[in-house]
């Protein structure tokens, strides 16, 4: 790689530099605010882009900084092609791409597609009444006779999935908070405005997208009701067991078949630009490994998918592992998965999978290095370089409108999107201001800067194992194939032509023996884990892992 003059970016186009690269989400609300206002903003995010160039992954991606009321933080859109005050401005964003380029780090960003806010112009127009120029670009359904909802479609939010409007005496559908309508993607005229944003953000110089609720672009057009969830199918991967919505099978609402053609005409446009990727988020609680293997197969749709069966709140065991691994080759045998322990919607992993771990720092690093030994892309959250566990918050802090409404059964999010801590001192060197959530006292002690000067920490370790990683093609780019699981080790081979790498992890408190392949191996350095090996067999420490070449 070579610096070029025109843009000072390290960066080469490399069309294949999503497959097994590590991407690094960034929730902007909570990351760095310059302001003075309590808020996280872009320029904030450009500042602190060299501690994530150090990190060494591949990739940032932001979540949505688009004009929005903020009722859902963002994700709730009212001008697709500009940036929020709160955040700056677009010339902001163009600067923190030239200097993420400049660095070497690629920029993704989050695209809401299917729903806007209620205040973007379109739907302003379109609920005007039933026949303006954008009336059919939402989904508008009449009552049934006695006054009820067209369907028994719910919310992801709670309650019904439909909201009356008094002007047009008719339904809006809304899969999330009623200020949060669906664009009807059966309208060919909504297709060509959102390709047009895609477009938009092509042409200033994104790398990427990550697709929200990519399922949900379209609705069966018949709206025939969802047949009922037999209880023992039920999960809670992406909407918590207090939640109705689980007690649906989705079968109309969304994971249309229309979805397919919809998702090649936007994989056209991105081909359109020299190296360009998209992840699509999956949210399905029983079809979510075979949509993504849909959504991926073929070269000519999504490139990877971003998967929630390490996101839901099961244990992480061998056995676990293995089977997800398992169904996903079987679900999506040309797919590529997207893998992620922690986001910006969920507990933070560090205290989803703490049960019973007395050596908080040996856990997260073993949890880290084995995420990013697994065959797929990886997301990592901000802050869990650091080790963050979820922030306890007072009801009277919360902002998370899911958490407010389903507390305290249901915290909701806010536990996992309180500011990222920079410094140990109060509000953790993320504002002058008043956070706009508390910053966790607990998080104090794992700022940066404390970090930064211990050679033991476990953001060194996510900088030391990256830099592993990314010394064996195996890691990136491998097949996997798993041993026969024996709990508490993991086990697994990662192949990339003549390369063969062993990876054994020890999921456990306690010490444990794996016999190793008889064939001549290799001991590798530099992963930051020690272990012994005797007569054959390899002894790892608790939360203990080694790696090995073979041949």
């Amino acid at each position: 790689m070579h610096m070029t003059e025109t843009t000072g970016s390290i960066l080469q186009p490399h069309k294949d530099w999503w497959r097994g690269a590590v991407i690094y989400q960034i929730y902007p609300r909570s990351y760095q605010d310059t302001n003075g206002d309590g808020i996280g903003d872009l320029k904030g995010i450009t500042a602190r882009l060299a501690h994530i160039a150090a990190l060494g992954v591949d990739a940032i991606w932001i979540s949505p900084f688009f004009t929005s009321p903020m009722k859902d933080f963002g994700y709730d859109v009212s001008d697709y092609r500009d940036v929020d005050p709160i955040f700056g401005k677009l010339e902001d964003f163009d600067e923190l791409i030239t200097e993420a380029h400049r660095l070497g780090v690629r920029v993704m960003i989050d695209l809401v597609l299917s729903h806007t806010s209620d205040q973007h112009p379109w739907f302003v127009e379109s609920r005007s009444s039933r026949n303006n120029g954008k009336a059919d670009w939402y989904v508008w359904a009449d009552s049934k006779p006695d006054g009820s909802p067209p369907n028994n479609w719910l919310s992801i939010f709670g309650g019904s999935a439909w909201a009356w409007d008094p002007t047009r005496l008719q339904y809006y559908l809304h899969n999330f908070l009623t200020s949060q309508p669906d664009l009807n993607l059966h309208n060919p005229q909504v297709q060509e405005a959102l390709l047009a944003v895609e477009r938009f953000w092509l042409e200033r110089g994104v790398d990427g997208f990550r697709l929200d609720t990519i399922n949900f672009y379209f609705h069966d057009k018949q709206l025939r009701d969802n047949p009922a969830l037999a209880p023992e199918r039920r999960n809670a991967s992406t909407a918590p067991a207090v939640n109705p919505y689980n007690y649906q099978e989705h079968l109309y609402d969304k994971n249309q078949p229309e979805n397919l053609e919809f998702l090649r005409r936007f994989r056209a446009v991105m081909d359109e630009f020299p190296a360009i990727a998209a992840v699509g988020e999956v949210g399905d609680s029983q079809r979510g490994l075979e949509i993504a293997g849909e959504y991926t197969s073929g070269g000519d749709k999504m490139h990877m998918c971003y998967a929630f069966e390490f996101l839901a709140p099961e244990a992480l065991t061998p056995d676990r592992v293995a089977e997800v691994l398992f169904d996903f080759q079987k679900a999506a045998p040309e797919g590529w998965a997207c893998w992620a322990f922690s986001n910006h919607d969920v507990v933070r992993h560090a205290s989803r999978w703490a049960d019973g771990v007395s050596d908080y720092g040996a856990h997260a690093k073993l949890l880290a290095s084995l995420l990013m030994s697994l065959r797929g892309s990886v997301c990592l959250y901000q802050g869990e370089e650091l080790g963050l566990t979820e922030a306890e918050l007072a009801y009277e802090d919360l902002r998370d409108p899911y958490g407010i409404q389903f507390w305290p059964d249901f915290k909701g999010r806010d536990g996992c999107r309180t500011p990222m801590v920079w410094e140990s001192m109060p509000d953790g060197g993320f504002s002058d201001a008043k956070p706009w959530l508390p910053v966790s006292e607990t998080h104090l002690a794992h700022a940066v800067a404390i970090q930064e000067a211990d050679p033991a920490s476990i953001m060194q370790h996510y900088r030391r194992f990256l830099r592993f990683r990314k010394a064996y093609p195996a890691f990136a780019k491998g097949e996997i194939e798993f041993f026969e699981a024996r709990a508490p080790l993991l086990g697994f081979l990662r192949t990339c032509g003549n390369e063969k790498l062993l990876c054994v992890f020890n999921m456990s408190e306690g010490r444990a023996t794996a016999e190793l392949p008889s064939e001549r191996l290799e001991p590798l350095e530099g992963h930051g884990f020690v272990s012994e090996i005797k007569d054959n067999k390899v002894n790892l420490p608790a939360w203990g892992a080694f790696f090995a070449r073979l041949g």
